[in-house]
């Protein structure tokens, strides 16, 4: 028997979580000029991207853009960020990515960003899977679900229909 693909988020949900996470990083920066959105590579840098549009309709604030690469097979090799430690050094930092599953790519995440100095460390996913393997939690979040080990949680952020599908 076939499974059933189920949509958990529609494409205005998506818009709907990706504006409110944007108020919450704004509320907790609300006196910063700048906040580093730090997407980890592929989905988490295009959410990362729509947070910071979100971000300057907004407010003041300035979002600087980081792609974070991060080799999920490997997630202990070397991590390559796009901008310069020094660019983000003593600023405020929210590591983005568009599924927390086992807490692995965002624990490694936390882990690089750790070596230089920040004055505020926060995450942000869009789904939230209750299936952690490190202690590793999402500041801001879309939405929390609690699933089946078997299941697989798939975003599409890019086109012209957002959806995250559940699979």
């Amino acid at each position: 028997m076939a499974v059933k693909n189920n949509i958990i988020l529609n494409h205005n949900e998506i818009n709907n979580k990706i504006r409110r996470i944007a108020f919450q990083i704004y509320e907790s920066n609300v006196n910063e000029k700048e906040v580093i959105l730090a997407g980890i590579d592929k989905n988490g840098y295009i959410f990362a991207k729509k947070l910071k549009t979100a971000l300057q309709k907004i407010s003041e604030i300035q979002p600087t853009l980081c792609k974070v690469s991060i080799d999920k097979k490997n997630p202990s090799s070397d991590i390559k960020t796009s901008i310069s430690p020094e660019d983000y050094k003593n600023k405020s930092l929210v590591l983005v990515d568009d599924v927390l599953n086992s807490g692995t790519t965002l624990i490694y995440g936390v882990k690089h960003f750790l070596n230089v100095p920040l004055k505020q460390f926060k995450t942000a996913v869009l789904v939230n899977r209750n299936h952690k393997k490190y202690p590793v939690k999402a500041d801001f979040k879309g939405i929390s679900l609690s699933t089946s080990l078997h299941e697989h949680v798939n975003v599409v952020l890019e086109g012209k229909t957002f959806e995250a599908v559940l699979e």
